[in-house]
């Protein structure tokens, strides 16, 4: 009878520690991520040590590249990636439309806030990157709201990036635009103001770092992390709130292994994938989770409510609208 238990007992924890193994992440994760470099190797190598059973093969480009490359598989009829991580949620949701997505309904998203993942699952936001204002600390006026940059001391000494160049640049202008205070007039009295366009966030940091600027539009983390270094910059979130880029993950609907992709997914929205964030210089988008040096509690920080499809389906016109304005 001994000898049977013992039998049994062993049966049955072979059994169960399979099917343990079996329900956990194996084979091959394809992604397709607009991460920075060492990021993105940082990433995938946090999530290899949750996922041993997982070998992720990753291509790193910006998103613009990275969605000319795939929708050329798509005209192949041969789109090689299970996941994707990328810049913005409008891009996502033009996938979604497309039904180029696959929905994950059971992805961890408790505690993140409203307008951060999609509200059927078809994408998640990973992170927040926010456009605020830059400011060279040697300038006369401290701006706290984006009125300011109207202001006769921000006249012909601020730059913005082009939505033309920037997909932060199109959800900042599709955000101010969804704002009854601010609308399309706010562009239109920025021109009139002297507000220049320049195409990306680079060249505005370096312009307002140097002086030849004093005031700018800009994503958060560059003059943080230059002021931290000593540069004469300083960033302010505006009292009426940032837009903000959530660098957000998707599963595709050819997905070959949709069973790694959501652990990918798990991973990235978990405490830890939230504090690999912040460690990599970003606000998380999971509250509660510390910052960056430099960066305030982001539970104090508004956030600019936008549609992502509205945005999307604005997406033209609002160029061609900036590009009236400011030049192309």
């Amino acid at each position: 009878m001994k000898a049977f238990l013992a039998t049994l007992a062993t049966v049955l924890t072979l059994t169960f520690g399979q099917a343990a193994l079996a329900d956990g992440a194996t084979g091959k994760l394809v992604l397709y991520t607009s991460q920075l470099e060492p990021d993105a190797r940082q990433t995938v190598e946090a999530f290899k040590a949750k996922n041993p059973g997982v070998e992720v093969e990753w291509i790193r480009n910006g998103t613009t590249e990275l969605m000319n490359k795939l929708r050329a598989e798509f005209t192949a009829g041969a789109p090689q990636p299970d996941l994707l991580l990328i810049a913005d949620a409008v891009t996502m949701e033009s996938l979604k439309a497309e039904k180029r997505l696959q929905a994950y309904e059971g992805a961890p998203v408790a505690g993140y806030r409203p307008g951060t993942h999609d509200a059927q699952g078809y994408w998640f936001g990973t992170k927040l990157i926010t456009t605020g204002i830059v400011y060279n600390t040697a300038a006369a006026m401290k701006p706290t709201s984006w009125q300011d940059l109207l202001k006769p001391e921000a006249k012909g000494t601020t730059v913005m990036p082009s939505p033309l160049y920037s997909g932060a640049a199109a959800i900042h202008m599709a955000s101010i635009k969804a704002q009854p205070a601010l609308g399309m007039a706010y562009y239109e009295a920025l021109q009139r103001n002297g507000v220049t366009a320049a195409k990306g966030n680079g060249g505005i940091l370096k312009d307002v770092a140097g002086g030849a600027k004093l005031y700018g539009m800009i994503v958060d983390y560059l003059p943080i992390r230059e002021h931290l270094k000593g540069a004469p910059v300083a960033f302010v979130f505006p009292k009426e709130g940032v837009s903000a880029v959530s660098e957000p993950v998707a599963i595709l609907s050819t997905a070959k292994n949709p069973a790694a992709a959501k652990a990918f997914i798990d991973f990235l929205l978990s405490r830890e994938g939230q504090e690999l964030a912040s460690a990599q210089g970003f606000l998380p988008a999971l509250p509660g989770v510390n910052p960056p040096p430099g960066f305030p509690d982001p539970a104090g920080i508004t956030l600019l409510p936008y549609d992502p499809a509205k945005a999307l389906a604005e997406d033209e016109a609002n160029k061609r609208a900036f590009a009236d304005l400011f030049g192309g």
